[in-house]
């Protein structure tokens, strides 16, 4: 066979044979190692493009390389199909929720297919179907007897367009991402999973996670945030609504001589109780209701406060009073939802203070020398000596906050005690397109569990979203239900689970799929823990730590006999390319501009096109290059190749035409060596050497996941071989070298397997080998030094003796030269290193 390697029959032909020789299907009853290698499963938003294809390529690598070693490997697939962008899809297009996600399940399932992954696509999920949220109603269910549920009123990001509740994402510079409306903080009953009750263990858990990056570990221990401090009570001079007393807590007692107020949330008791006869109290709750409730969003906006008139009592000295302010800056949901400002020493805190001209005390400084100096024009919030402090004064920041635990404790008004950051999980969400909560809610028996037998609880089909808010909550006849308790009138439960609690769970469901069950646990733990986890790092917080603490409830319900559920994690970079806009402001695709000289227009009318910064691909700013269109010209392979090549795996790789078009040349390179075998029977020991070093290489940069340097290792062979004469070495060389393009080039790589007459497919052929002794060079260069000056080089058989390794310097014309005749009074030998002669 010769010619052009023609990229789109090869990908045709190979992926029909693997899917008719099921090759992928992971057998749970086989006797070889297991491997699970997976991809954190995509949103079927509707198109592939090459930064999705790039997450996949990675993992397919690893799956199919742990396969040529004679691993049994589980690599699956499925999709992550609930949530609100299909919702606004229907309200924009006028169609269904599910037509339109089953409608991009399809095109994608096509595309994934056509990039030729090793997928085990029996196993296909997908989590808008009751075959898998039955059994995720029944998790929860679980997880409701066993005391892990809860239903309370709690504060959410509410827009008043929409009529639902919206993410911390989806608040944008304070109003809806979709409808632009202003958000409102509103309260509403939500259901919450406890896993606060397991913040300890996640804790512990991420020192056992020595395969996942470090900056992972860090967000999740920040985001669980476990803090040691003093929870105390300043008392109010004048109680209000029968309040006397404000409690706060702080991971800083050492600095309490340094606050200058106290500050309480807009929902705090002593905030309500003003509000209801102080009609400027009652505006700013108001105005602070209206701003969002994410950290960061609070963290960036302007500190703004009312100044109540109260004031409290400081617990170490009666006669000093502090002012009480209502603020936008404090939380309910946080801690106590009240705090007392340290603005010398907080940064928040400070910005407040500086607003309101409150006083900005040093209480700690580097060295008590620096007692007098004043505070500049921002927080000091180092660690360091208590100063103006009192009794305090000379201890450092750990000693200090020890003593005012102890005080404390001794007369009464705090105690030493351990809060954490992480609050309970939210999963309420005020949508259709979601998991139905499976309880029923009756008036006289509250909340009750719909009867397993009645599971799943399935969507209703005929909804309408021509009203904002939840269809749900208008549909004629799915909400009413008899109460399974007492049989009388009851509602069920209109609100549906976060997508998150849907991921949390799905790598179990892969590895097991009884119809009767969530998972069977023997089969299930056949695969887990997953080996290797591939995704974004966008989900190195709340997916990551939802999934540790859903496997650890399991756990402790007795359903699974582990704690964490992916031993290894890898966070990938991201595919970027320029953004271009029009003129008036819209945003162009790749396709719809060309390069006029040094500036760029728009194909179409010709009109200037403003090039913008390089930046991840996304739909939004219509930068993406979709990934049938490079399949389509280059092939599959090609593809690959490219998006395994350019940059080391963790970080981001900008897409070029010129990086496609090379990975295309390799290609065909590879294609004309698996043509031009010689029949030469000599040997090639430099190539043979160069080849059992690249065998070593490659399967060193599989499994350290650094794809690049197995691809240039690859490109370095295949320039050998070029250049090597025909032998029975170049002939193995080129079989081998198949072999090892395989998990990158799966299509071409079966080609040229064909072409070369071996038997079966490359895809279940045994990974190469290679002689250690052949990774040890034969040769070594000695430098060679005149009086300590590098004269010269030479090539020496490794281990030659002293006596042999000065006569061949000796023999250097370099040498003789500076020699000039004169006789070496010393020569010092290092053995296959240097030798150096003093004259």
């Amino acid at each position: 066979m010769t010619g052009r390697f023609d990229p789109n029959e090869a990908d045709r032909r190979w992926q029909a044979r693997w899917a008719e020789e099921a090759c992928f299907a992971a057998d749970s009853d086989s006797d070889k190692p297991k491997t699970y290698v997976l991809e954190m499963f995509p949103y079927p938003s509707g198109r592939l493009h090459v930064g999705h294809a790039r997450n996949y390529t990675m993992g397919d690598v690893l799956a199919r390389y742990r396969r040529m070693q004679g691993h049994e490997v589980l690599h699956p697939m499925g999709w992550d199909a609930f949530g609100m962008p299909a919702e606004n899809a229907a309200m924009e297009r006028g169609i269904h929720p599910g037509t339109w996600t089953r409608s991009n399940i399809a095109a994608m399932r096509e595309q994934l297919k056509r990039l030729g992954f090793a997928l085990d696509w029996s196993r296909e999920l997908a989590t808008c179907d009751p075959a898998y949220y039955g059994h995720e109603q029944a998790l929860f269910l679980d997880l409701f007897e066993a005391g892990l549920v809860y239903r309370k009123e709690s504060e959410v990001n509410w827009d008043p367009v929409d009529m639902t509740v919206l993410a911390n994402e989806q608040v944008i510079d304070g109003r809806g991402w979709r409808s632009g409306a202003p958000v409102e903080r509103r309260k509403l009953a939500q259901w919450f999973l406890k896993i606060t009750d397991f913040a300890d263990d996640l804790l512990e858990g991420l020192k056992t996670l020595d395969q996942w990056p470090e900056k992972v570990r860090v967000m999740q221990e920040n985001w669980i945030g476990k803090s040691r401090g003093l929870q105390f009570r300043f008392r109010l001079t004048e109680p209000v609504g029968g309040t006397e007393d404000v409690e706060v807590f702080t991971t800083r007692p050492d600095t309490i001589f340094g606050a200058s107020f106290v500050a309480v949330a807009a929902d705090h008791p002593i905030a309500r109780s003003l509000a209801a006869t102080d009609a400027k109290a009652a505006e700013f709750v108001a105005e602070c209701k209206a701003g969002g409730t994410s950290a960061a969003e609070i963290e960036t906006a302007e500190k703004k406060g009312y100044a109540t008139g109260l004031e409290v009592v400081h617990p170490l000295d009666p006669e000093w009073r502090l002012p009480v302010y209502i603020a936008n800056f404090v939380l309910m949901d946080y801690g106590t939802g009240a705090i007392f400002g340290v603005p010398g020493h907080d940064h928040r805190d400070f910005e407040f203070a500086t607003q309101y001209d409150l006083p900005i005390q040093r209480v700690v400084a580097a060295s008590s020398e620096l007692a007098s100096e004043p505070i500049g024009e921002e927080a000091a919030c180092s660690p360091g000596i208590a100063v103006n402090s009192r009794f305090l004064d000379g201890l450092t920041t750990t000693q200090a906050a020890a003593e005012i635990i102890r005080r404390a404790e001794a007369a009464g008004w705090g105690h030493g005690t351990v809060q954490y950051r992480l609050r309970d999980w939210g999963v309420s969400r005020q949508r259709y397109w979601g998991t139905p909560i499976p309880i029923i809610r009756c008036p006289s028996c509250g909340p009750v569990p719909v009867p397993r037998d009645q599971l799943p609880v399935v969507l209703p089909e005929d909804v309408s979203f021509d009203s904002p808010g939840n269809p749900l909550d208008r549909h004629p006849s799915w909400k009413h239900v008899k109460c399974p308790a007492c049989g009388g009138a009851a509602m069920r439960e209109t609100d549906t689970f976060d997508t998150f609690v849907d991921s949390s769970w799905y790598f179990i469901r892969f590895a097991s799929q009884p119809t009767d069950a969530p998972f069977d646990r023997a089969e299930a733990e056949k695969w887990l823990p997953v080996a290797q986890y591939i995704g974004g790092v966008e989900h190195a917080i709340l997916h990551l730590l939802y999934a540790r603490f859903w496997t650890r409830a399991l756990q402790r319900l007795g359903k699974l006999d582990m704690a964490e559920p992916f031993n290894g994690l890898f966070t990938q970079g991201m595919v970027t390319h320029e953004t271009y806009r029009a003129g008036d402001g819209s945003w162009l695709s790749p396709d719809e501009v060309k390069r006029d000289g040094d500036d760029w227009v728009h194909i179409e009318d010709g009109h200037p096109v403003i090039a913008g910064r390089v930046e991840k691909m996304s739909k939004s700013k219509r930068n993406v290059i979709d990934s049938d269109t490079i399949v389509q010209r280059y092939g599959a392979d090609a593809a690959r190749w490219f998006l395994l090549s350019d940059s080391p795996p963790e970080r981001d790789l900008e897409w070029s035409e010129g990086g496609i078009e090379g990975a295309s040349r390799f290609v065909q390179r590879v294609w004309k060596l698996a043509n031009s075998t010689g029949t030469d029977d000599g040997e090639d020991a430099a190539l043979g050497r160069k080849l059992h070093r690249t065998i070593s290489g490659v399967s060193d940069a599989i499994e350290a996941l650094q794809f690049n340097k197995a691809v240039a290792q690859l490109y370095e062979l295949a320039s050998t071989i070029e250049k090597a004469r025909p032998s029975a070495t170049r002939a193995d060389a080129i079989r081998t070298l198949v072999l090892l393009i395989a998990p990158m080039a799966p299509h071409l790589a079966e080609e040229c397997w064909f072409v070369l007459g071996r038997e079966g497919l490359v895809a279940n052929a045994p990974w190469p080998s290679f002689d250690p002794a052949m990774l040890v060079d034969d040769q070594v260069t000695l430098a060679v030094q005149v009086n300590g000056k590098l004269r010269d080089t030479v090539t020496a058989p490794r281990g030659l003796d002293r006596a042999a390794a000065e006569a061949l310097a000796l023999s250097s014309e370099n040498v003789r030269r500076q020699l000039a005749g004169a006789a070496p009074r010393k020569i010092i030998v290092v053995p296959d290193r240097l030798v150096n002669i003093v004259a």
